[in-house]
């Protein structure tokens, strides 16, 4: 079974067209154009198969939908060691926000104390899509019942150019504000962010239902 082949059999080369400009910095031709919808259905069907290991040891990849599969059969794995051992080798190899953000392995949810340091490790990173991946998961996993003050100190201590970074960083803090409000206001209010970062959080968080009116008339005070 060659799982490119898989993906060709679904393509839909106006939606790569649409993707590609979605996705600064990735040439064209390497997008195949499939659905994400139908990379979801491939990847259940596909993530039993035997192939999927060697599929999965093959990097890198050629084409942006094979790394987009590559995530989602990850997010389906139900060994925790092995899944995590399985992003780390993918990690290097994520360029773009798409993939990046669609990689979201169930079996974290069952495992938040492991979970938790290699959260650390990855927001600690320099390449762009560790770093992002790994505030993204603190995001997905630690802002509900699992919340601690001191995890926000987390994302605030990144320094990073890059925007990817500082956009997930600002998306952190603003989702932040609508599930612990009376701590993570706390870092808006000492300026404890970049001047870009603290504006696009601001901003994010007064675009968002969850926010009352008046914090949002607050936020807006805030800004610098």
């Amino acid at each position: 079974m060659n799982f490119t082949e898989e993906l060709f059999a679904l393509q839909d080369s106006s939606y790569g067209d649409f993707q590609a400009k979605l996705t600064p910095g990735i040439p064209r031709e390497q997008f195949i154009g499939v659905r994400v919808p139908e990379v979801r259905k491939l990847a259940k069907r596909l993530a039993k198969e035997p192939e999927t290991a060697s599929f999965l040891e093959d990097l890198p990849h050629k084409y942006y939908d094979e790394n987009m599969l590559h995530a989602l059969l990850l997010s389906e794995m139900k060994d925790y060691e092995a899944c995590v051992a399985a992003v780390d080798r993918f990690l290097p190899y994520v360029d773009n926000w798409a993939v990046c953000d669609i990689l979201s392995p169930k079996i974290f949810r069952r495992n938040k104390p492991a979970l938790l340091k290699k959260i650390r490790e990855w927001s600690a990173s320099e390449k762009t899509y560790t770093c992002r991946f790994g505030i993204e998961m603190l995001m997905s996993h630690f802002l509900d019942d699992d919340f601690k003050p001191e995890y926000l100190e987390i994302p605030a201590a990144v320094r990073s150019e890059e925007y990817y970074v500082r956009m997930m960083v600002a998306w952190f803090f603003a989702t932040a504000l609508t599930k612990q409000w009376d701590e993570a206001v706390k870092y808006v209010e000492e300026g404890r962010l970049d001047t870009w970062t603290h504006n696009k959080t601001i901003q994010k968080a007064r675009e968002s239902f969850r926010i009352t009116t008046e914090q949002k008339e607050y936020l807006q005070t805030l800004k610098r």
